[in-house]
């Protein structure tokens, strides 16, 4: 198997965790397959750069000094901003090269800055996306999901997503088994697909000023199979239920229909990642009525039915220990 440089790109006012999470994966990865990753670091000059949280970082060289990637990873911060010319030309003219193209976070500025993302779909923290969006209308940025593939293009969304990508891209390159050996060592599970939005129903959602609202929030996230239509929830917030769809979307940013459709979904999830209970109880247990009910809401939002996200995102069973000697 060919071993496979990995360039990190670094610069002043760099997140930190955009570049150790990735890091970490890779090198991870190496440590268990040894000779399949070889990891390098540089800067414009090969100089220490100062992470956006203080941290100095000090690069292994100098980008004109770099060996050609196999993936050039490009993370985020607050130095994307106002990025150094000189390192928007070194994108521009060393990106085509790579076989793989990497961001974390708002480092898709930067490619996109490089007309690297030009004619794609792609994704960022969503606090920015908007932001990045207009600043280069000749890319597709989606806020919603915690990495995008284009091709050989991977953009993912804030900070700890990118350690979801790079888990993917170990996964692809090494198969299953070893990104599954990685995201145990690292404490973290293999089982984010790309297209799961960023927050939860309760975080992308705002909280509703008023207490009926907030209770009606809570009502629907604590009973996901109760009756959860605009009347039953307007009439438990003592409105009219035309008065309370106004309101709620007002106050949460969202509809009562999209809010309860998320929530499912989240519910569902987790059953199917933690528990064993069958497809059938689970979808009762959702609020979805019919197993059928819920393969269509899975499919239309994660692009998997719920067997196929089990069998994908459920952590592999622990091994059964060996017996005691006798």
């Amino acid at each position: 198997m060919a071993q496979r440089t990995v360039l990190v790109v670094l610069f002043d006012g760099v997140q930190s965790l955009d570049v150790t999470g990735p890091v970490e994966v890779f090198a991870g990865a190496e440590k268990h397959t040894p000779g399949t990753y070889r990891l390098c670091t540089a800067s414009l000059d090969g100089a220490p750069v100062r992470t956006s949280s203080g941290l100095t970082v000090v690069p292994d060289r100098a980008l004109a000094g770099a060996p050609d990637p196999h993936t050039l990873l490009v993370p985020g911060g607050r130095g994307t901003r106002r990025p150094d010319p000189r390192l928007t030309d070194w994108l521009r003219r060393h990106g085509p090269r790579a076989e793989r193209l990497v961001s974390v976070c708002t480092g898709a500025a930067l490619l996109a800055g490089a007309g690297l993302l030009d004619g794609r779909r792609a994704t960022t923290h969503w606090a920015h996306c908007d932001r990045i969006a207009r600043d280069h209308p000749a890319v597709s940025f989606d806020p919603d999901p915690v990495y995008v593939r284009d091709g050989h293009v991977a953009t993912s969304a804030g900070v700890t997503s990118g350690i979801d990508l790079a888990l993917a891209l170990v996964e692809d390159d090494l198969g299953r088994e070893v990104a599954l050996t990685v995201a145990r060592h690292l404490v973290v599970f293999l089982r984010r697909p790309g297209n799961q939005a960023q927050f939860s129903a309760q975080l992308a959602a705002q909280t509703a000023r008023r207490e009926p609202l907030r209770e009606v929030q809570r009502w629907i996230t604590e009973h996901p199979d109760a009756d959860l239509t605009v009347e039953a929830l307007a009439a438990r917030a003592a409105l009219s239920p035309r008065h309370f769809a106004r309101a709620f979307h007002a106050e949460t940013g969202t509809t009562p229909g999209r809010y309860v459709d998320r929530v499912r979904l989240e519910h569902a999830r987790r059953l199917l990642e933690d528990t064993g209970d069958g497809v059938e109880e689970i979808s009762r247990a959702s609020g979805y009525g019919t197993p059928e009910a819920m393969r269509r809401a899975f499919v239309r939002t994660l692009g998997a039915s719920p067997a196929e996200y089990r069998r994908r995102f459920r952590p592999a069973p622990s091994p059964a220990p060996s017996p005691a000697p006798t």
